[in-house]
């Protein structure tokens, strides 16, 4: 659609105008997110495959198809694209575990909806659980990584203040120690990141069906 232009007589088109700019610039800023969402998946993979430490930013780049000075225009660092990996992860997580213990069911139900919860990361965050698995006692010694030993903590007082409040009533054995049943749970749940492929005979939720049935009652027949 074209205007008039008073000073001119010219005919004018509205696309480039202020309008048409704001809207170039938002397909700019569109472009670089999606290029930016990209560079993070294929790095991702990476330190998955190669591990963290060993990757290098001439390694995302070579895979990435460009320089390595490209990837500066993105992020400063290979510590910041581990970051967003990681923190995309935990925000995630967090929040649906928070979510599960403020519906303030019995305990067995809260656990289930835990382990269920942990099972449903391992496919959209599998490249994340594998480089904390990897990497964990490299990244939490870098003050900039501060908030994975803080995030397992408040994680973990979760799934012991559930186990014990289970054992208080009566739902849980009195004989288990809650810290080390959460934490043998937890290691269970995260190297099964190791063997789980997608598409397979079970999804996540099947796996995480299965697992409560063998943690809640057992593999014995009575």
């Amino acid at each position: 659609m074209t205007t008039t232009s008073a000073n001119s007589g010219r005919p004018r088109n509205r696309a480039t105008g202020e309008g048409g700019a704001r809207r170039r610039g938002k397909g700019s800023a569109a472009l670089a997110s999606e290029r930016r969402e990209h560079l993070v998946r294929l790095a991702a993979e990476l330190f998955a495959e190669k591990g963290y430490q060993a990757t290098t930013v001439r390694n995302i780049a070579d895979e990435a198809g460009i320089l390595s000075g490209s990837l500066y225009h993105h992020f400063d660092s290979k510590e910041s694209i581990v970051d967003e990996i990681l923190a995309g992860f935990f925000n995630e997580i967090m929040a649906a575990y928070r979510k599960v213990i403020d519906e303030g069911k019995d305990p067995r139900e809260t656990i289930a909806g835990l382990v269920r919860i942990a099972f449903g990361t391992l496919e959209p965050h599998r490249a994340a659980i594998t480089v904390m698995q990897n990497d964990w006692n490299h990244l939490k010694s870098v003050e900039r990584f501060a908030y994975l030993t803080r995030s397992e903590d408040e994680v973990e007082r979760m799934w012991v203040d559930t186990i014990k409040a289970g054992q208080e009533q009566g739902l849980f054995r009195p004989d288990i120690d809650p810290k080390l049943t959460y934490r043998m749970i937890r290691d269970t749940v995260w190297v099964a990141v190791r063997w789980f492929r997608p598409g397979g005979r079970l999804d996540s939720q099947g796996l995480a069906d299965h697992y409560l049935k063998v943690m809640f009652d057992g593999i014995n027949t009575h």
